[in-house]
């Protein structure tokens, strides 16, 4: 078996690898993308087993598709754990391709979940969505100061019936040239944005979790499969706390002695599901009475923006309960925790 540690740059990578049958270390540099394709298919065809490790990148795509091709190992390690487990001062790409090869000779590669071709890909579909509500908004809050500066305010009925006041103001020729390419990019998005929905919709029926999920009150189709998408399996989390901890929803810890010292939330994990957790969160609390007390009580005490993300942690538990054990929101209800509730001392008997 030959064994590849391989530190990845966009531009090329450095690599260390060793034969385990003859004891044979080489090291390399190799460009992107021909000279690195030749070199793997020249392994390929050798008909050796050969595995690759390398850290977790945004930029390896097409280098993961390619070892596929090819029908080669390839690990990906949890580039915050490789670096926790460098012991030398200096930092070069030859030495972090010979830690990467170390670590997979001691079996101490940290290895991650990778999600499949498929997953990733209707993950770009749910991100160009997000990305594009997000221009939406941007454009109609240019739109409502236009309106304003004219003394027009009606915030969402500017959309529904005063949008024609809003283009018969006369403005100077470049504030009309500014008014008039707005609308235009609002017009162009809308269509854009409603397709999406409508693929995110039909992706939904197709997945079962994703449906159980949206039983959920406040939970729709986008957060969902938003949910099951970033997730994955369920079972890589032991329990609760684990899934808010990946997500980004638990604060910043530097505790020591005993002083305890919570700072804001780690932010970790997708940024995309935290905010629709949050969205979907606020919704839930106008939908349950009970959701509705808790969440008052700590803006009392806490403030309502740390209410709105313990509420979202709340919900990110409960979604993925419902997904570990296959139940939809009834029942969750039924046959989930009833820890100090009265009359439910010993759980659902």
């Amino acid at each position: 078996m030959i064994i590849i540690g391989v530190d990845f740059h966009p531009e090329f990578q450095q690599i260390a690898w060793v034969d385990t049958e003859t004891g044979e270390l080489q090291e390399r540099r190799l460009q992107h993308r021909d000279e690195a394709e030749n070199f793997y298919q020249q392994l390929a065809a050798r008909g050796v087993q050969v595995r690759v490790g390398m850290e977790a990148s945004g930029y390896g795509h097409w280098f993961e598709r390619l070892l596929g091709e090819l029908q080669l190992e390839l690990w990906i390690g949890d580039a915050a754990q490789i670096q926790r487990k460098r012991v030398r001062k200096q930092k070069t790409d030859r030495q972090d391709a010979q830690l990467i090869l170390k670590l997979m000779l001691k079996d101490d590669f940290p290895q991650i979940w990778v999600p499949s071709w498929e997953n990733r890909d209707l993950r770009q579909l749910l991100w160009h969505r997000h990305r594009m509500v997000q221009a939406r908004s941007r454009i109609m809050n240019q739109l409502q100061a236009v309106a304003l500066n004219e003394g027009l305010r009606c915030k969402k009925r500017l959309w529904r019936t005063k949008r024609p006041q809003l283009e018969s103001f006369p403005l100077a020729p470049w504030a009309s040239r500014r008014r008039h390419d707005l609308l235009e990019l609002l017009d162009g998005l809308n269509p854009t944005i409603a397709e999406l929905s409508q693929a995110v919709e039909q992706e939904v029926q197709k997945c079962p979790e994703a449906q159980r999920l949206a039983t959920h009150p406040g939970v729709g189709p986008l957060t969902a499969l938003a949910f099951v998408l970033i997730i994955g399996k369920a079972e890589r989390f032991p329990c609760g706390k684990q899934v808010a901890g990946y997500l980004g929803l638990v604060p910043l810890e530097d505790s020591s002695g005993n002083q305890r010292r919570l700072g804001h939330i780690t932010k970790q994990g997708s940024s995309m599901l935290r905010f629709l957790l949050v969205e979907a969160a606020q919704v839930t609390v106008r939908s349950l009475p009970e959701w509705r007390r808790r969440y008052f009580h700590l803006m009392m005490r806490r403030g309502r923006k740390i209410a709105k993300v313990a509420m979202a942690r709340r919900l990110a538990v409960h979604l993925y309960w419902m997904m570990r054990e296959g139940w939809d929101y009834q029942e969750l209800v039924k046959f989930g925790s009833h820890v100090g509730q009265p009359g439910n001392r010993h759980g659902v008997q």
